[in-house]
């Protein structure tokens, strides 16, 4: 699948009532449809986004209503709700579940900057998710950041060795 230069992010979804738990998926649907009609496929989303209900909407307004091989879906690994090495494997099999898919094509290390990549690092993360690419669970990974270009380098030195 060729992927085009825009993605949909359900970061910042229409809500109901204000409330960043209550998505309109009425409108969301309406969006979603509209961005696979113009030929955009790239979708993404994260554990936490809308108070963990992103997951849910992104099952509900896109993997319900579409073909799997009609888009292409992103999440990530929250390093910041990790408490043991254990907690990888329970929130990604959640994950899979919430978003109602068999694997995900992207799957990123979420923001990691010193303190998310130092728990990335005592769980070992990299391997995690390499072993899900191994599984088939994952199809490519990768890490979002937001730090220093130091912490950049360190990381992307570090993980290219995994």
């Amino acid at each position: 699948m060729e992927l085009k230069k825009l993605g949909f992010g359900f970061m910042r979804l229409p809500l109901k009532d204000n409330d960043s738990g209550n998505i309109d998926l009425e409108t969301v649907n309406k969006m979603v449809d509209a961005f696979l009609d113009k030929g955009f496929t790239y979708f993404d989303t994260a554990y936490m986004y809308h108070m963990g209900k992103s997951e849910l909407a992104v099952r509900e307004s896109l993997v319900k209503r579409h073909k799997r091989d009609s888009f292409t879906l992103a999440t990530k690994l929250p390093t910041m709700f990790l408490k043991s090495e254990e907690d990888q494997e329970r929130i990604f099999n959640e994950q899979l579940e919430k978003c109602g898919v068999e694997y995900f094509d992207y799957y990123l290390i979420h923001n990691l900057g010193v303190a998310h990549y130092e728990i990335a690092q005592k769980f070992d993360s990299f391997a995690f998710v390499q072993q899900k690419k191994k599984e088939g669970k994952i199809k490519q990974f990768g890490f979002s950041f937001h730090d220093n270009a130091d912490l950049l380098e360190e990381i992307s030195v570090s993980s290219s060795r995994s």
